[in-house]
């Protein structure tokens, strides 16, 4: 971008801000729009702190926009900031300060001083660089955050599951066979409770097992006989009084934690369930292929509701990590793997693309073509997902849904081996 268009850019805000953020204050340095003094100053992050500090801007600088540049793109603190029209917000990576501290200042120190300069520095002179922050509809930003905390939270209990099932092989290794491993259902949670240790599961009558089971909607008469066979035949892996105590207590704890997330999780896939059959743009995710109920709105929140937010499908595959890093320097030349990336949204085109091999004849034909040259399973799955952005990028583009048919009879006609690969191994 010219120098014109630059000047241009940067009169149309009265003021810039840098700010550095943390959790309870936030450095600050002012420049007006034509001065060179600055202003520094600490905010406290207090809804009664900031709300006056901004009313002074406004006042100040009569409502004309304000460019402020920080370290972060979500937070309490952009929160308060989207709630002020003229306020234009310019997200920056915190590895763009970071390099750019290495390239000009020697000396390598870190402050929150010197960090606001050099956002500072960053937003007034490489204005045509960064991007503002346009917030996505409410309701996408709703489906967005949901879908993420819903993650995280499904995350938590797995780390439960896995610690319950180490703490069970400890003392009572028993109750993995006992429970068919599911240590997350509602029975397990139960007979935890009932028989937190072999010898109280052993001493139970067959006929109290037998109507424990049955009230848990468990009528298999192999899985019941199982179970009394583990009653009668085996023994107890140890009977140290402190194993067993210590270990009893650690995995009622998991299993309480477990069955108490349950619930949660499943409030979350109702609430998601509503908000995405709500969207407008549901319709362009809800059919693609293994795209399930969890996996579909976070597609959707993704790619958001603003067209305007990518200009290519490029854009997507390089913020998702997906897009490979190549660096060449004369004779040589390195691909490897975007490591800096938000990880969430990677991990659901990744998910995604390993889904769609079940439900989709071009992707399971991808994955067997390059499975058969040898590479590794991994790197097909991320190229597939790279392959898979490019066409929702342009369904998204034209808010036309994804036709299989059509796409296969596209391949075809392009002569694409992952078109026909399928029926040459049949034959």
């Amino acid at each position: 971008m010219n120098n014109a268009i630059l000047e241009n850019q940067t009169h149309e805000f009265a003021a810039f801000i840098a700010i550095d953020w943390a959790d309870e204050k936030h450095a600050f340095c002012l420049q007006a729009t034509g001065q060179k003094k600055k202003e520094s100053g600490i905010l406290e992050q207090k809804p009664e702190v900031i709300g006056p500090w901004l009313a002074k801007l406004r006042e100040r600088f009569g409502g004309h926009p304000i460019a402020v540049g920080l370290e972060q793109s979500r937070g309490a603190l952009i929160h308060a900031l989207l709630g002020y029209d003229f306020v234009v917000l310019f997200p920056i990576h915190p590895n763009t300060v970071a390099n750019f501290r290495q390239a000009f200042k020697f000396s390598g120190a870190k402050s929150d001083p010197l960090d606001t300069d050099q956002i500072l520095e960053i937003l007034t002179k490489h204005l045509d660089l960064l991007k503002r922050l346009t917030p996505d509809t409410e309701q996408t930003r709703l489906l967005g955050r949901l879908v993420e905390d819903r993650r995280k939270t499904v995350d938590l209990r797995t780390s439960h599951v896995q610690a319950l099932q180490a703490s069970l092989k400890e003392y009572f290794p028993q109750a993995l066979d006992i429970l068919s491993g599911n240590v997350a259902s509602r029975l397990a949670g139960d007979s935890l409770k009932k028989w937190p240790n072999f010898p109280a599961f052993q001493q139970a009558r067959p006929s109290t097992i037998k109507r424990f089971f049955y009230g848990h909607n468990v009528r298999s008469p192999q899985v019941i006989e199982s179970v009394l066979k583990i009653a009668e035949q085996s023994q107890a892996l140890t009977t140290d009084a402190a194993i067993v105590e210590s270990g009893t207590r650690l995995s009622q704890m998991h299993s309480e934690v477990i069955q108490t997330l349950n619930p949660i999780i499943e409030d979350y896939d109702r609430r998601i369930e509503k908000v995405f059959h709500d969207h407008d743009d549901a319709k362009l995710f809800t059919g693609l292929p293994g795209a399930g109920p969890a996996l579909a709105p976070r597609l959707l929140a993704a790619f958001g509701t603003d067209r305007s937010r990518y200009e290519s499908a490029t854009n997507v595959q390089q913020l998702a990590g997906v897009a490979p890093v190549t660096k060449s320097s004369g004779k040589m030349r390195v691909v490897y793997c975007r490591v800096a990336c938000p990880k969430f949204l990677r991990q659901s085109f990744h998910e995604f693309a390993r889904l769609s091999v079940e439900r989709c004849q071009w992707a399971r034909n991808y994955v067997d073509y390059y499975t058969l040259k040898g590479k590794k399973y991994h790197t097909i799955i991320r190229a597939l997902a790279f392959k898979w952005i490019r066409i929702l990028f342009r369904c998204w583009k034209t808010r036309t849904p994804y036709d299989e048919a059509k796409h296969m009879e596209s391949l075809r006609k392009r002569g694409s081996v992952f078109a026909t690969l399928h029926l040459e191994k049949k034959s």
